[in-house]
């Protein structure tokens, strides 16, 4: 993949906006106070707080399972999944030169936690339940010091490690029914265990915190109470709450300079509790199980992390939260850029359509229809409406400045409306559904009409593309045909046809010529006067292409898919002039903004990624 790409220039890449807030402690503070790091699909981000300035750490080859940072900062290390009987890459980065320090290879399958000693000798590792290791790394030699199973063969699968604060020496390791402190023995290359006595109670462990001088430690666990545990002895000190425990487990926990203690739990409060009764002492809502929480060094500011991919900020004193970032948790399905504009664009996802800012790449407005899924939308031309399609057979027409609901079609496809398009003069949909009919909605004053409905494709409508004159439209399918219908009459004419699931399809703005692609990973020219093939070039080295886009001008158009490469192509020519590096999920779709200014894609991570256009308009 990136082979294919390294002699080809780059496309400057703008923003992300995006955030797993699946991973478990995966956002971090930089001791430099001025970054978060955190993961997203298989790419880790650095974001400046005071300006959201970003920079990528590109090196994984799979989605990151985990984050660590060293005590000093000059370490970032983060983890992977992969593929059973595969190896798991940990990546070490010198954070100074954002470049690859080491890459250390062990685990198998997954790399579930990793934490640094505090003078950054060593880095401990944990591999996933079906590699159930620990592993310690020399930080300078680049090798591995010694390794040992992570749990008793009676006990569950180990979910989480941490380092102590004052020795290097030492760390704790703990998962389902299992609890131990360990003891690093460098001369004889061993690691020794010391089962932790927590007598009656038996518990599920997701997090671990160390208090700073090494004397207790807190684990949050999955009951929903958090148990405070003697270092040095491994005897239970206590339990809380008592009374009310944090519905849906305890997910992270914080242990802050005053004593008191920040805990995340799986429902999204997000508490302050005292350290020695468990008391709470404040406590706010957030949207999402709390993931993850980074806390500056005299812990007075926090930043929270959660499963609905949000990232919040909030400060000792007033314990409000204030919403600082936000994106997309699942595989984003579409976006569209408004005709003529490029200040904004809409994308949907599993059951949200969302209006973002182009250049401060901020959420504008949040459309949510519970347990639904957006397959497809498209903004009308005039601006006043988004038109979206649904899985569960309806149309659906907002307002894009309230999100109110200007028109539900209902019945419009039996399995699930999966393309849609609206014609220039914003007086039809044209929508097409799983069986493979393609349906004309003439759009009434408070009302609508079904004008025809036509039913030549066997398989689901993949994309629908109308004509600059609303004349004409062209529908592609998964059963290798694209139709271009003539929306006056409501007839056929023409078909092209191709061995492949047809994915994408754009027409010429001349109209006298369309582009397709799909899963044969070929971008196919076609005559619309015979039908015919003009050209076939090669797409794609890896899997299918998925999204394509062409410039107003002609002169330009754009593709991405199963390689995660967005790529630029000169049209008249057929090669590739730029290729954007940065996607860590097939690329779900692509588009251009009206000036041919910006560029923006999606994948199946939840990422939105936002390019700087390299070819300005023709004057012509």
């Amino acid at each position: 993949m990136a082979s294919e790409a390294q002699d080809i220039p780059q496309l400057q890449l703008e923003a992300v906006i995006g955030f797993n807030g699946q991973v478990f402690g995966g956002l971090k503070l930089h001791p430099d106070r001025e970054h978060m790091i955190y993961p997203l699909g298989s790419t880790v981000i650095l974001k400046r707080i005071k300006d959201g300035k970003q920079e990528f750490l590109h090196g994984h080859t799979n989605n990151v399972s985990c984050v660590a940072v060293s005590r000093s900062g000059y370490y970032v290390a983060s983890g992977q999944v992969t593929f059973m009987g595969f190896k798991a890459d940990i990546i070490m980065w010198d954070y100074a030169k954002r470049a690859i320090y080491a890459r250390l290879q062990l685990h198998k399958a997954k790399v579930e936690a990793l934490s640094f000693s505090p003078n950054e000798k060593y880095l401990v590792s944990l591999g996933g339940q079906d590699d159930g290791s620990i592993v310690v790394w020399n930080t300078e030699t680049k090798q591995a010091i010694c390794g040992s199973p992570a749990s008793p063969h009676a006990a569950g699968h180990c979910l989480t490690i941490q380092y102590a604060n004052t020795n290097d020496n030492m760390f704790i390791s703990a998962g389902s029914c299992t609890l131990r402190v360990w003891e690093l023995d460098v001369p004889n290359r061993k690691i020794r265990p010391t089962e932790c006595r927590t007598g009656y109670l038996k518990r599920v462990v997701k997090c671990i915190e160390i208090t700073e001088d090494d004397k207790f430690f807190f684990c949050g666990t999955t009951s929903g109470d958090i148990m405070k545990v003697f270092m040095k002895t491994g005897l239970l000190n206590g339990c809380g709450p008592v009374k009310k425990k944090y519905i849906q487990g305890v997910n992270t926990i914080k242990v802050l300079k005053s004593g008191d203690i920040l805990v995340g739990s799986g429902d999204g409060s997000f508490t302050l509790c005292s350290g020695t009764n468990f008391k709470t002492l404040q406590q706010v809502q957030l949207e999402g199980g709390v993931t993850s929480i980074a806390t500056t060094a005299e812990g007075q500011q926090f930043f929270v992390g959660t499963a609905a991919a949000h990232i919040y900020q909030c400060s000792y004193g007033d314990f409000k939260a204030e919403l600082i970032s936000t994106s997309h948790n699942c595989a984003v399905k579409d976006v569209a850029i408004p005709f003529g504009s490029s200040e904004l664009f809409a994308t949907c996802s599993q059951e949200d359509i969302r209006v973002w800012h182009i250049n401060r790449s901020k959420e504008l407005l949040r459309i949510t229809v519970p347990n639904m899924t957006c397959n497809a939308l498209d903004i009308m031309t005039d601006g006043n409406s988004i038109i979206s399609a649904w899985n569960d057979g309806k149309i659906r027409v907002f307002a894009p400045e309230s999100g109110r609901v200007l028109l539900i079609i209902h019945n419009a496809h039996s399995m699930g409306v999966t393309a849609i398009a609206g014609t220039r003069d914003c007086k039809r949909i044209i929508s097409g559904g799983g069986e493979g009919k393609v349906s004309v909605w003439e759009l009434l004053q408070g009302g609508y009409q079904l004008l025809e409905l036509m039913k030549e494709h066997k398989a689901t409508v993949t994309c629908i593309k109308i004509k600059s004159n609303d004349k004409e439209c062209v529908t592609a399918s998964s059963d290798g045909a694209c139709i271009i219908w003539d929306l006056m009459r409501f007839v056929r004419i023409q078909m092209v046809l191709a061995n492949t699931l047809f994915q994408c399809v754009c027409y010429h703005p001349e109209g006298h010529q369309i582009i397709t692609s799909g899963t044969d990973r070929k971008i196919g020219y076609w005559d619309l006067y015979d039908g015919s093939a003009i050209r076939e070039l090669e797409g794609s080295q890896a899997g299918a292409i998925y999204g394509m886009d062409i410039t107003q001008d002609g002169g330009h158009f754009v593709t991405g898919g199963d390689d995660k490469l967005v790529k630029v192509w000169n049209y008249p020519e057929g090669e590739v002039t730029h290729v954007g590096l940065g996607h860590s999920g097939s690329i779900t779709s692509v588009t251009i903004c009206a000036n041919n200014h910006t560029l923006v894609s999606t994948s199946a991570d939840g990422a939105i990624l936002r390019w700087r256009f390299p070819h300005p308009p023709s004057s012509s």
